[in-house]
């Protein structure tokens, strides 16, 4: 009676760490897809800045040297 009992508590056991790194997986995902949004939101107002910079630039006709 020792041996099942062991056994279903161990399965029990796996179920549960099996779970809770499945949280912390799900957590992280969340955590990764808040940071690519933020970094995709700076990104597309550096490009914005760029082509202003570039647009300003070739309208006053100067040259980079």
């Amino acid at each position: 009676m020792f041996w099942p009992m062991l056994a279903v508590a161990l399965g029990f056991l796996g179920i549960a760490v099996l779970g809770v790194l499945g949280i912390k997986v799900f957590l992280e995902a969340q955590r990764l897809g808040r940071q690519v949004a933020h970094t995709t939101e700076r990104i597309q107002e550096v490009s914005e800045d760029l082509e202003r910079a570039a647009s300003d630039l070739a309208r006053t006709g100067e040259t980079l040297r």
